[in-house]
């Protein structure tokens, strides 16, 4: 019997599966500051702990999308060691924020299980939580997952797909911190909550060149282990032929591009749904753009935007290309993420 972990195959999932997670991780400034430098993002909130102690947070805060990183990277062992693609996201939701400090743990639950035609890989839908050092969850989401099979001869589950919300609603967020103290020359943006308007589209213009030493720095600092994303000499004889980039890469990147046209709007608070549309490889430039989808007040000196976030690759991001006219995605589009972010009003 071996010692080391083979990983998960899809025939071993079931519903009502209960994952624990190792490792619990302590985040650090310097998992901060290693966030920044990978990522580029220059929003305010996660730079000064000056600009946070003043609209809201007690310290400089843990931007929502690395804490959302670290705790997906402790799914990986269990859920997607042997994952073909990770295909989607929904009803994700980040109720208390994250500082230097705390210490993150993880628990999942398999929803969802569906075989595929092919009978060799199928479809897990999991919910994963994410808990502070004093048992609170300080975020949680739902993701599905192409997995390989063991055994294609193996008989397929019963088929259960679960009924998952088309996007979270701004009402039950419950946001109470106060952007009272906001300052848009600090924020780098004059534009607040009565700027935009539905049906919008933002240009983010800039690009970030993904580096293959930049990605795997990336994945190793939210200590994700999926073969797809490590393992050169294996991936040679996948349909690709090299390594894929970590998706989250490319949502933490647009999201960092995104601050050129929505500087203010810095604070990520729910995931509605996203999926990667396209593989991104190193060597590629990532740009971004954005349609206001909703909007939503929250407070006297808050409100919502709820936000498309697409990401292409070596292309004009002023195209604002989607789909094609046969309704698939764009050649290029490799993220369509849809999200609510707090700003000031």
């Amino acid at each position: 019997m071996t010692k080391s972990n083979p990983g998960h195959f899809f025939e071993d999932f079931y519903v009502g599966m209960v994952l624990n997670h190792a490792t619990p991780l302590t985040v650090s400034t310097g998992d901060i500051s290693l966030y920044r430098a990978l990522t580029g993002s220059r929003h305010a909130l996660y730079s000064a702990a000056t600009f946070a102690s003043a609209n809201g947070y007690r310290d400089l805060p843990v931007d929502p999308l690395l804490a959302f990183h670290i705790v997906f990277g402790k799914t990986v062992p269990d859920i997607s060691l042997n994952a073909v693609a990770n295909l989607g996201y929904a009803d994700g939701r980040f109720p208390v924020p994250v500082y230097p400090g705390d210490t993150l743990t993880a628990v999942s639950e398999i929803i969802g299980v569906k075989q595929n035609s092919n009978g060799k890989t199928g479809v897990v839908y999991v919910r994963t939580r994410g808990f502070n050092q004093r048992g609170e969850e300080a975020l949680s989401y739902v993701r599905w997952v192409m997995v390989n099979k063991r055994d294609a001869a193996s008989p397929a589950p019963e088929t259960v797909i679960p009924d998952l919300p088309k996007n979270v609603d701004a009402a039950t967020l419950g946001f109470d911190r106060s952007y009272a103290g906001w300052e848009d020359g600090l924020a780098g943006s004059s534009h607040r909550f009565d700027a935009y308007e539905v049906g919008e589209k933002i240009n983010h213009v800039d690009g970030m060149t993904v580096e293959e030493a930049e990605h795997q720095i990336a994945t190793r600092l939210y200590q994700n282990t999926a073969k797809v994303h490590f393992d050169g000499h294996a991936q040679k004889d996948s349909r690709f032929g090299k390594r894929l980039i970590y998706g989250g890469v490319v949502i933490s990147i647009a999201r960092a591009l995104s601050f050129n046209g929505l500087a203010n709007a810095a604070e990520m608070i729910a995931i509605n749904g996203g999926t990667h549309t396209g593989p991104l490889f190193a060597g590629e430039t990532v740009y971004a753009w954005s349609e206001v989808l909703d909007k939503v007040e929250l407070n006297e000196t808050v409100g919502a935007l709820r936000l498309r976030l697409v990401a292409v690759k070596d292309q004009d991001p002023g195209a604002f290309a989607l789909r094609g006219d046969d309704g698939k995605y764009a050649p290029g589009v490799c993220l369509d993420f849809d999200y609510w972010v707090a700003i000031p009003r």
